[in-house]
C-alpha cells in the first residue's frame, strides 16, 4: 500500500513536470530499460528542438517541439492482446515567451499542446493534452558562487487535477569544481574537472509518461484499459563531456528505486499492473542547452 501511494504521487509529479520541461535548444536521446521479471523491455527515442526568437532587447519568443517514441518488447505472454501497445508516441508543440520582469527576475511562460497515443486509429480527442507553466527565474552568473532559482506553477491536464502544482528548482555552484541542484523533477550533485570539459554526477530524478490507448484493451475480470502510464524514481550516476559550455554528450546508468507501469481504466484507476519492480536504467544523448 505504501509503495502504491508513492507511485501515485510520482505519477502526479511526472504528469506535471514531465519530459518536456527542458531548456535545451537541441537534444537527441536514447533510453533503455532492460527486461526484468515482468518480461518487458523498453526503448525510448527522444528528439527536442527549440528556437528562441528575439523580440526586444530582453524579450524572447520560443517555438519548438519534442517527439518521444516508446518501443516495448514483451518476453512472456500477457492475458490480453499487446500488439497495439508495442509502439507509443508523445508529440509536444512548445510555445513560450520570456521577458525581464525587473532587475532581479525574468518571467517565462509556456503553452504546450500534446498528443500522446498509440495512434492506431489516427488522431482522437482523448489523445490531446495541454500543459501550461509560468515561472520566475533569478540567476547570478558572475559571482564566486553562481546560482539559479526557478519558482512557479504548472498545470497539466493529464493529472486530472483542477489546479496547478508548484515548480521549485535551485542550482548552486558552491565550489569551482562542485555544484548541486535541488527541486522537482531532478536533484543532483556534480563534479567538474579543472578544464570544465569532464563532469561526473550523482542524480535522483523522475521519469515516466501517460498515454492514451485508442482501441481499448479488454483485460481480465472484464476490466477495460483506456490508457497506459509509467511512474519511476531513478537513482543514477553519470558522465558528461562538454565540447563547449553549451554543447555536450552525456550518459547515465542507474536503477529505478520505485517503478510502476500500469494500464488504467476510464477513470484513470489501476486496471492492470504491467511492472512494479525496480530495474536498470540507461540513458545517453547529445544536447545543446542554454544552461
Amino acid at each position: 500500500m505504501k509503495q502504491h501511494f508513492f507511485c501515485c504521487l510520482l505519477f502526479l509529479l511526472i504528469s506535471c513536470f514531465g519530459l518536456s520541461q527542458t531548456p535545451d535548444l537541441l537534444r537527441l536521446e536514447y533510453t533503455a530499460i532492460p527486461e526484468n521479471d515482468s518480461g518487458i523491455r523498453t526503448n525510448r527515442y527522444r528528439a527536442v528542438l527549440n528556437a528562441p526568437i528575439k523580440i526586444k532587447e530582453h524579450n524572447y519568443l520560443v517555438i519548438g517541439g519534442e517527439y518521444n517514441t516508446y518501443e516495448f518488447r514483451v518476453g512472456q505472454p500477457l492475458p490480453f492482446e499487446t500488439s497495439t501497445l508495442e509502439r507509443l508516441h508523445i508529440v509536444d508543440f512548445n510555445l513560450g515567451y520570456s521577458f525581464k520582469w525587473n532587475e532581479t527576475w525574468r518571467f517565462v511562460g509556456a503553452v504546450q499542446p500534446r498528443l500522446a497515443s498509440n495512434f492506431v486509429l489516427g488522431i482522437e480527442n482523448n489523445d490531446f493534452r495541454v500543459n501550461l507553466s509560468a515561472v520566475l527565474l533569478k540567476e547570478k552568473k558572475d559571482i564566486d558562487r553562481p546560482f539559479r532559482l526557478i519558482v512557479g506553477l504548472s498545470f497539466n491536464s493529464a493529472t486530472g487535477l483542477p489546479f496547478p502544482l508548484p515548480i521549485v528548482n535551485y542550482y548552486r555552484r558552491f565550489h569551482p569544481n562542485w555544484s548541486y541542484t535541488i527541486g522537482i523533477p531532478r536533484q543532483d550533485v556534480k563534479y567538474y574537472s579543472n578544464s570544465g570539459k569532464h563532469v561526473l554526477q550523482a542524480a535522483l530524478f523522475l521519469d515516466g509518461y501517460f498515454i492514451n490507448i485508442q482501441n481499448d484493451v479488454l483485460l481480465p475480470n472484464n476490466n477495460v484499459g483506456t490508457s497506459i502510464s509509467l511512474s519511476a524514481l531513478v537513482s543514477a550516476v553519470g558522465y558528461q563531456y562538454k565540447f563547449t559550455k553549451e554543447i555536450s554528450f552525456y550518459t547515465l546508468l542507474g536503477y529505478s528505486l520505485l517503478q510502476e507501469g500500469l494500464i488504467r481504466d476510464g477513470n484513470r484507476n489501476r486496471a492492470f499492473t504491467l511492472n512494479d519492480q525496480g530495474n536498470i536504467y540507461l540513458r545517453t544523448g547529445f544536447k545543446i542547452g542554454i544552461f
